[in-house]
């Protein structure tokens, strides 16, 4: 078993960068007290959902979803035999994740799009403003990523040699308004930016109604060379009052463009619709099959269910396949759901010339045949099914699952002797800045979360411990604190809008004897409920500190905005007012 040292060390170090593509800050040893610090000694995550347990998967399927978690706004292309998923990252930080696979089954996160903060500094924007539905492609040798930062320079491109980044600083598109733009590269050289925008002239004919436009780009003067161009009005029938057309994603083939739309928003009434037309301007005409994605219609007390699907963004395998990967949801019950939004995938199959997603309006299977393509045999960390991930923090830099809200200003923690040291500042969870926490997705209805650390405030303001984290105002949190008797003591918080006129509570408490040895928390996920467990040693049985938590307050219908629930360590000195 390895040793480690704890907190409490005073160390020469060598500060590095909080990101691994910045540059080394200081070549000067800094002598740092790290005695004020929260030590975590790993982080344990378990996910064992019902739905996989009673499954039987064999070596010719894959599971949905393939990226479990707040993996929302997929975009997808190929390069050779590699593809290249990247999505929505809202203001967490490094974002765009951006993973790689040779099967379309089995994906490897390989960087982040945007993790240097001159790439994007999102402030102290609400947690769902940053980064919106990207798209990735890539042409004569060069990676493009289009996308729009809500909280910032609004329509950007950024590109990259190697996938894995480095990526250049965003390119602004001023002339690109809306959100979720889509690039394009012709057969003829031409490059076409679309994006959603208002209706024409800002008159909106019915709550909702929104357009998508077209203009094309000019790659060596990196802007665009005419007016946008209105496309889409409205969506798929006027007459039916359709709204928020959004997402668009355009391909060819055949001599037809398609341009793949979402439609109905992103909740419950969710889809996705194809248009199509000889000439990339249009007129475009809409598929009499349309939608050809969405759940809407179907029963909701199906057993796994899978709901709010759309987002879509289509692939060729070299054998000429075609695939889709789209985002939805897995509620516990009606329209509650706290991973938020995820990856899932299926075949696409073409009739006369139109495309559909197999199974497009049927329940999205969560096992299906994999893709005509060789099963990779690299080992790698699974993001789908029911797996275990322990992080003992030997690396000399984090792994990439793990994020911070908004991006960083200072360096506020160090990985050192097997253990992550977080230091404990002003700022609180409580509040929209880059408070002091590094988290990782939620991906399963049923989980356990635990960590080990040690943690001896000097105050009652003071607070370290793990936390169901949602937004600013919808989190639970287990942790350790001293109390107004000056005795330390576990508790469970609970923050919510509609209870207790959206005050912090604390809902559960117990004093602890050996405040100086290390503690164990755990907080184990059951769907709607939450339980809170506590230990001092690693041989103790875990104790109940409170059970059956209502984690409804974490579902995206309760807490608003467009995020999933993440489960992150977490420090301030200035928790309690």
């Amino acid at each position: 078993m390895k040793r480690k040292t704890g907190f409490k060390i005073v160390a020469a170090v060598i500060l590095m960068s909080a990101f691994s593509s910045c540059k080394k800050i200081s070549q000067k040893s800094q002598s740092v007290v790290y005695s004020d610090y929260a030590s975590f000694d790993w982080f344990d995550y378990r996910g064992n959902d019902d739905a996989y347990q009673n499954l039987r998967k064999s070596d010719v399927d894959y599971l949905n979803p393939v990226l479990a978690g707040f993996y929302p706004d997929p975009t997808i292309c190929r390069v050779e035999d590699k593809f290249y998923l990247v999505n929505s990252s809202f203001c967490y930080f490094p974002g765009l994740p951006i993973f790689e696979s040779t099967d379309l089954v089995h994906w490897k996160q390989i960087g982040n799009i945007i993790d240097r903060p001159e790439q994007a500094d999102f402030g102290n924007s609400r947690l769902s403003g940053g980064m919106y539905a990207p798209t990735i492609r890539y042409n004569k040798g060069t990676f493009y990523v289009i996308c729009t930062n809500v909280s910032g320079v609004g329509n950007f491109i950024v590109t990259a040699k190697n996938p894995a980044g480095p990526w250049s600083n965003p390119i602004v598109l001023p002339d690109v308004n809306g959100i979720d733009p889509d690039i394009f590269f012709d057969e003829d050289g031409k490059v076409y930016i679309t994006h959603n925008g208002p209706p024409p002239n800002n008159v909106s004919l019915h709550d909702g109604h929104r357009a998508i436009y077209m203009l094309e780009y000019d790659l060596e003067k990196q802007k665009t060379t005419r007016s946008p161009k209105l496309v889409i009005n409205g969506g798929t029938d006027m007459s039916k009052k359709p709204v928020w057309i959004e997402g668009p994603h355009v391909i060819k083939k055949n001599g037809f463009y398609y341009l793949l739309c979402a439609q109905g928003g992103t909740g419950f009434n969710h889809s996705e619709v194809i248009f199509r037309s000889k000439n990339i301007y249009g007129p475009y005409e809409s598929y009499a099959n349309n939608p050809i994605l969405t759940q809407l219609h179907l029963d909701q007390n199906r057993e796994n269910l899978v709901s709010t699907t759309g987002h879509a963004d289509f692939v060729e395998l070299p054998n000429g396949d075609w695939w889709s990967v789209f985002l939805g949801c897995r509620p516990y019950e009606g329209d509650f759901y706290n991973m938020g939004r995820e990856t899932f995938m299926m075949p696409v199959e073409w009739k006369n010339d139109w495309p559909e997603i197999v199974g497009g309006n049927e329940p999205i299977p969560m096992i299906h045949k994999h893709p005509n393509l060789p099963l990779s045999k690299e080992k790698i960390e699974p993001l789908n099914g029911n797996f275990v991930s322990k992080d003992d923090f030997d690396s000399s830099k984090l792994d990439l699952k793990w994020s911070f809200i908004r991006t960083p200003k200072e360096k506020w923690y160090d990985l050192i002797n097997g253990s992550l040291l977080i230091k404990p500042r002003p700022e609180s969870i409580h509040t929209e800045t880059n408070f002091s926490f590094i988290g990782r997705r939620q991906q399963h209805l049923k989980f356990e979360a635990s960590v080990k650390f040690e943690f001896n405030p000097k105050d009652n303001l003071q607070a370290a411990g793990l936390t169901a984290f949602q937004n600013e105002k919808h989190y639970l949190l287990i942790g350790k604190r001293m109390n107004t008797d000056h005795k330390m003591e576990v508790f469970v918080e609970r923050t919510a809008d509609k209870i207790n006129n959206g005050k912090s509570e604390i809902i559960a408490k117990k004093e602890l004897l050996d405040s100086d040895k290390p503690l164990f928390v755990k907080i184990e996920g059951n769907g709607r409920w939450y339980s809170f467990y506590y230990k001092t040693t690693e041989k103790q049985d875990w104790i109940l500190l409170i059970e059956d938590v209502d984690g409804v307050i974490l579902s995206t219908k309760e807490a608003g905005g467009f995020v999933g629930t993440y489960l992150g360590m977490y420090a301030s000195r200035k928790h309690f007012d």
